[in-house]
């Protein structure tokens, strides 16, 4: 599989797959409970990765170049 597939699909994992596992409120990050703060990091953490996978695909660069 190519890495940005891996890379388009963690955020998809991330939020999905982990909210089972981050359903707490009792740790508080940034002074939001624990599942509202899990939400907000991988909403960012998506948005790094889909730059990266904008930037690593070479089908996009041949785009720019007509």
């Amino acid at each position: 599989m190519k890495l940005i597939h891996v890379l388009a699909a963690l955020p998809f994992l991330g939020i999905l797959a982990g909210i089972p596992f981050a359903n707490r409120v009792t740790p508080y990050l940034f002074g939001m409970p624990f599942i509202l703060a899990y939400v907000v990091i991988w909403a960012v953490l998506t948005s790094v990765l889909m730059a990266a996978v904008y930037k690593l695909d070479k089908e996009n660069k041949a785009g720019d170049a007509e």
